[in-house]
């Protein structure tokens, strides 16, 4: 037998093993490895695996809870195969929104890269084009509709961000991880969140020459530690943490949310904010979908978002760039709201309301409008 053919019957042996582990049921699975973990996923990204049987492998360790090594496995797995690039800027917010979009709300978040940068902060997002559970608008969606290139490789959008004039960057998934891209439609099948649904965010594609901060957001109680520590694990100077609607960065514009930050890679802390304060006043949570929005394909995928995708891109962006221009409304409170959480947390403005200020002097101004190209 070849070592080709052997190192193959190993790997083998080993899926069938660490599936013979996770997948006995809720009172006799069993955890694997770190390492385990990454062998595995590195498998399935290289196709070594059935397909059957690395639907069973994500499935199996959702259903059993993943353990903080599986989930440092995984991520490892994903950065092995990530294209990683360091910027000719000294720092860098890596923002992370929901790679399966937004269904019930017009997101404001794919301009705060752009907002951002106006603001001095070189700034990155990343995503993909549609993705499960939600398939809903996506940073992508929302950024072509706006003219921005999204298909830039790695290397071009870290220079797209050093560029002064610009400052900010959007980089697809399919460009900084095609092996993880390629597993959408296997993820479409699966139904279930996968692992993958957490920790690809954390793929940090962009990083500064000095420090790189990350900040997504969250619903569920439990994500906060977990973000924390894979922010941690893979080298996040710091990290802030939003609770926001559908997961988002931007909180509920009408009442108190809470946060969860770090810096110098510690331990991360609560903190508990409120829109008033800032003087923003909103009698709803977030942007909601504009009513004459032609509906969407017929689909068999009941939690799909009920709208055509594309208009609903198209809506988002017009509201986006609006708001660029100091135009008033729940798109220009999300940016305020958001742009100074992450300022104030960068170190850029001592509390929230002078970087509030600073933000909304931005918007009026219009340069951050002059940046999206």
């Amino acid at each position: 037998m070849s070592t080709a053919a052997a190192a193959d019957t190993d790997l083998q042996a080993t899926m069938r093993s660490i599936i013979g582990r996770i997948a006995t049921g809720p009172e006799l699975s069993k955890d694997i490895s770190e390492e385990e973990a990454r062998l595995g996923t590195a498998a399935i990204f290289e196709n070594k695996v059935d397909p059957v049987r690395a639907a069973i492998f994500f499935i199996a360790l959702r259903m059993k809870r993943e353990t903080a090594e599986e989930n440092r496995g995984v991520l490892d797995a994903i950065r092995d195969y990530t294209v990683s690039v360091t910027a000719d800027v000294d720092e860098v917010v890596d923002l992370a929104d929901p790679y399966d979009g937004y269904n019930r709300t017009l997101p404001a978040s794919p301009f705060l890269p752009a907002l951002l940068a106006a603001c001095g902060v070189p700034a990155v997002s990343h995503g993909l084009d549609t993705v499960g559970p939600k398939f809903g608008i996506t940073h992508r969606h929302v950024l072509a509709a706006a003219g921005v290139p999204v298909d830039l490789s790695t290397q071009e959008a870290a220079k797209r961000l050093s560029d002064p004039k610009l400052g900010w960057t959007y980089v697809d998934q399919a460009q900084f991880c095609p092996r993880l891209h390629d597993l959408v439609t296997l993820r479409q099948k699966m139904i279930k969140r996968p692992v993958l649904t957490t920790v690809e965010v954390l793929a940090k594609p962009i990083s500064g020459k000095k420090k790189t901060h990350f900040v997504t957001g969250y619903v569920h109680k439990p994500y906060p530690p977990v973000y924390a520590m894979l922010a941690r694990h893979v080298g996040f100077d710091s990290a802030l943490i939003i609770r926001g609607t559908e997961g988002g960065v931007i909180p509920s514009l009408r009442q108190e949310g809470k946060y969860f930050f770090y810096h110098d890679k510690g331990e991360e802390q609560p903190v508990e904010v409120n829109p008033a304060s800032i003087g923003i006043q909103q009698e709803l949570r977030s942007v909601p979908l504009p009513d004459n929005l032609p509906a969407a394909e017929q689909s068999s995928d009941d939690i799909a978002l009920t709208v055509n995708v594309q208009a609903a891109a198209k809506a988002a962006a017009d509201a986006g760039m609006a708001a660029l221009k100091g135009q008033k409304g729940g798109t220009y409170d999300s940016l305020v709201y958001a742009g100074a959480m992450i300022l104030q947390h960068v170190g850029k403005f001592p509390d929230l309301q002078s970087a509030a200020d600073h933000v909304r002097a931005v918007l009026d101004s219009g340069a951050a409008a002059a940046r999206v190209k």
